[in-house]
C-alpha cells in the first residue's frame, strides 16, 4: 500500500489534540504526561499506519467493528453517490428514504423470519436505550405497567450513554454517574475462569443461570420486564458462556414470561462464525440490538429488530412512539451498511469465519502454555487470553488491570494492536485475516506476553 502522508505535520496535530480533544475512555492525567495521542492516519485490509509511518497489525477492528477490513473503495463511493442523490433526510413523521428502507429489509433478511420490523439509531447505546424505552412502553400497552424491571449481568456492556451504563454492569461507569437509574438488576456472569472454582463449566453454567432466577424471584416475577445479555460479553473480556448458560437462560425466562434480548453489537453480522452469536449460542431472542459490524464501522449506524409478537401488540395499541433520532436510518449511513452486508454476503465473509475459527482457536490455545497465560478461549473470530500469577490456581495479578496494561503497551510498540479488559487479552481481527496474518498475531502476541512476563516474573507465585 502507497502511503500518503507527506502533507500531515504530525507534530502540529498531537499538539492540537493535546489543546482540544477531549478524548473518550481515557486517562486524562497519563495520556498528557505521555505526549499525547498516537495518530492514525490509513488503513487497508488488517493494518494500520501511524502518522510516523508505522505498520500495525489491528487485531482488533477498531473497536470490534472493522469486520470487512479497511480500505474497501466500493462503500467510500457508495456514500459518495449517495451524498449527490440525498445527502439526509429523517425517517420521522411517515417519511422515508430508499437506504434506509432496503436496510430494514436487508436486516430482516438476514435474522429469523420472525424478526420483519427494524428500527434504526446511530450507535449501540442508542439501540439499547430504545429498547429500554421500547419493553417498558410496551408492557404498560399490555396492561402490566409494573413490569419495568430489568435484569442485566454484571460486567455487562451495553453502551455508554446514561441509560445504557445502568442497563450494564461496569461499577466503574456507575461511581462516575452519581445515584443509579431505578429498576436495572445485576446478576452473575457466566465467567468460568474467575468464577467456577473446581465445577465443570457445564455445571458452572447452570450456577450462572440459576442467579438468575434468583434475582427474578426477589424482584418478583411479576415486575421484571426483561433479560438483558451479549450472546458473549466483549468488553467483559470475551466471556464464552458455557455451553449449558443460555439454553437455561431461556427457559427461565420463558417460565416466567419475561423477554430476552440479544445485545449483538459486537457479535453480531458474523463475528461468531454465524450471522449472529445468538444463533452460535443457541437461545432465540425476542429483541436484537446492532451496530458495528452493521457498516463494518464506516459510518456510524445501529439498529434494533424486533420479534413480530411483540410489534403485532405494539403497532395495535400503541399510537404514536414517541423517540427517534435525528440521524436515525441517515440515507448515507443506510446506503453504507447496504453495502457492506452484499459484500458479507457475496465474499461469504461469515463462512469464512467459521472456516478460520478452528485456527484462530489454535493460534490462541499455543500461547496456553506460557507462564502467565491461564487460559485462552475463543469462537468464530473473537478470542481472549487470561493473564494471571498462578496457572494451577487461576489466581490473578494484584491490582487488577495493571499486568494487561503492560501487555497491552508491549503490543503496541511491537506492531500489534491486542486490547487489554483489565487482565484479559483480547482479540477479534477482520473477517479478511489470512492465515499467514493469524500466524503474525500468535507471534506479536507471545513477544509481548514474554516482555510482560520480563516485567512481572518477580511476583508469580
Amino acid at each position: 500500500m502507497t502511503i500518503h502522508q507527506k502533507n500531515i505535520n504530525i507534530e502540529e496535530i498531537v499538539k492540537a489534540d493535546i489543546a482540544h480533544h477531549f478524548h473518550p475512555f481515557t486517562d486524562h492525567k497519563t495520556f498528557h504526561e505521555a505526549g499525547g495521542p498516537r495518530v492514525i492516519t490509513q488503513g487497508d485490509g488488517v493494518y494500520l499506519w501511524d502518522g510516523k509511518g508505522n505498520k500495525i497489525l489491528d487485531g482488533m477492528s477498531g473497536l470490534w467493528c472493522v469486520n470487512i477490513g479497511y480500505g474497501r473503495k466500493e462503500l467510500a463511493e457508495v456514500a459518495y453517490k449517495q451524498m449527490l442523490d440525498l445527502p439526509y433526510y429523517n425517517t420521522f413523521f411517515k417519511t422515508t428514504t430508499v437506504p434506509a428502507t432496503e436496510l430494514a429489509e436487508k436486516i430482516s433478511s438476514v435474522l429469523p423470519k420472525r424478526f420483519k420490523h427494524v428500527f434504526f439509531t446511530n450507535s449501540g447505546s442508542e439501540s439499547n436505550d430504545t429498547i429500554v424505552r421500547f419493553i417498558r412502553h410496551y408492557w404498560k400497552l399490555m396492561g402490566k405497567p409494573y413490569r419495568q424491571h430489568i435484569i442485566g449481568r454484571r460486567r455487562g456492556y451495553h453502551g455508554s450513554t446514561w441509560v445504557a451504563a445502568n442497563l450494564g454492569g461496569m461499577t466503574a461507569m456507575h461511581e462516575q454517574g452519581g445515584d443509579a437509574l431505578p429498576g436495572f438488576h445485576h446478576v452473575q456472569q457466566p465467567h468460568w475462569f474467575d468464577f467456577g472454582g473446581d465445577k465443570s463449566p457445564e455445571e458452572f453454567g447452570l450456577e450462572a443461570a440459576a442467579d438468575l432466577e434468583k434475582k427474578i424471584l426477589e424482584v418478583g416475577p411479576e415486575n421484571v420486564a426483561a433479560f438483558y445479555g451479549e450472546p458473549i460479553q466483549g468488553a467483559a473480556g470475551v466471556l464464552i458462556p458455557p455451553s449449558t448458560y443460555w439454553p437455561e437462560v431461556q427457559k427461565i425466562c420463558r417460565k416466567y414470561g419475561i423477554l430476552i434480548v440479544a445485545d449483538e453489537v459486537i457479535c453480531g453480522f458474523g463475528r461468531t462464525g454465524k450471522w449472529f452469536g445468538f444463533e452460535t449460542m443457541g437461545f432465540e431472542p425476542d429483541i436484537v440490538a446492532m451496530a458495528k459490524g452493521l457498516s463494518s464501522g464506516y459510518l456510524p449506524i445501529g439498529a434494533v429488530a424486533f420479534s413480530d409478537h411483540l410489534t403485532k401488540d405494539f403497532f395495535a395499541k400503541g399510537g404514536e412512539f414517541y423517540h427517534g433520532m435525528t440521524y436515525a436510518g441517515h440515507p448515507v449511513a443506510a446506503a453504507v451498511a447496504l453495502k457492506n452486508l452484499q459484500i458479507l454476503q457475496d465474499e461469504k465473509l461469515v463462512e469464512r469465519v467459521a472456516e478460520l475459527a478452528p485456527y484462530f482457536s489454535n493460534m490462541l490455545k499455543a500461547l496456553a502454555d506460557h507462564p502467565i497465560v491461564g487460559e485462552a478461549r475463543s469462537v468464530g473470530l473473537i478470542g481472549a487470553i487470561e493473564l494471571c500469577k498462578n496457572k494451577k490456581t487461576r489466581e490473578r495479578f494484584h491490582e487488577p488491570g495493571r499486568v494487561g496494561g503492560i501487555c497491552r503497551d508491549h503490543c503496541f510498540n511491537n506492531g500489534l494492536i491486542m486490547r487489554a479488559c483489565w487482565d484479559t487479552m483480547v482479540l477479534a481481527p477482520p473477517f479478511c485475516v489470512s492465515k499467514k496474518e493469524i500466524d503474525e498475531i500468535g507471534r506479536l502476541a507471545r513477544l509481548a506476553l514474554d516482555k510482560t512476563h520480563a516485567d512481572v516474573k518477580a511476583e508469580l507465585a
